[in-house]
């Protein structure tokens, strides 16, 4: 089987609103591309038709892959979307599309060289946040600066749903992830520095949803419990190998 340059991973929970809408937009610009590529959405737990409405689309476009994870969770999805994916580059993408999806083209080559992982930043240089409410800014600001203090300095967005991955990074990196949800973005970057990945952080444009998902209050609190859990796998050696690809 041919190996596409690009997989979009995708992960789905109750986004029958969002997802058709997403969809069109991705294969729209696929479609002028010249690359190879294939689409996973990743659905799991979703009490909605989710799953119903991206295996519909699937049945009219051939690259697109559905599959249906029972454990919830967003890194649950996540994981099991990269590793299952085949492309040299892999990309997560938010349902929302908060990010443009055009805006993919700057994380790959040949507008970029030289990284293991690239992800989307609103804080760095040339960053533009639209619509964003004051409250919800300030907010994002005070998580990252935990996260910076506490576990990954130096990174100033490790939130923002849009990150690539070389295939080889990511097979490394995902089959030692053990967190299943928000925080997952956390533990795999920490692990990316464990193993002197080569980070790089991409301005972006980026639309703020007032329909977004994340609770800030209750995401901080949880978040800081799993920077520490992070902390206490290192200590226990837990990631000091990675498991086997049929493990």
């Amino acid at each position: 089987m041919n190996t596409p340059f690009l997989s979009i991973v995708i992960p789905a929970h109750n986004e029958e609103s969002r997802l058709p809408r997403a969809l069109d937009q991705v294969f729209s610009f696929l479609e002028k591309q010249a690359f190879s590529r294939e689409v996973i959405i990743v659905e799991n737990g979703s009490s909605d038709r989710t799953l119903e409405i991206a295996q519909a689309y699937a049945r009219s476009h051939p690259n697109l892959i559905v599959l249906h994870e029972e454990k919830r969770g967003k890194g649950n999805a996540v994981q099991r979307g990269m590793l299952e994916a085949r492309g040299e580059y892999r990309f997560i993408c938010d349902a929302d599309l908060s990010m443009p999806i055009e805006e993919l083209l700057k994380f790959i080559p040949p507008a970029l060289e030289d990284f293991d992982i690239a992800i989307a930043s609103r804080e760095a240089p040339g960053a533009i946040r639209y619509n964003e409410p004051p409250y919800r800014h300030l907010g994002g600001r005070a998580i990252n600066f935990a996260i910076r203090l506490f576990i990954l300095p130096g990174l100033n967005d490790t939130q923002c749903g849009f990150k690539c991955f070389r295939a080889q990074t990511a097979e490394s990196i995902f089959r030692q992830q053990t967190l299943s949800g928000w925080s997952f973005d956390i533990e795999i970057l920490y692990l990316a520095r464990r193993k002197k990945s080569k980070i790089r952080e991409i301005p972006i444009q980026w639309y703020f949803d007032p329909d977004s998902k994340v609770n800030a209050v209750r995401d901080a609190l949880r978040m800081i419990g799993d920077i520490f859990r992070i902390h206490l796998n290192a200590l226990r050696g837990r990631y000091d190998f990675t498991p086997r690809p049929d493990a």
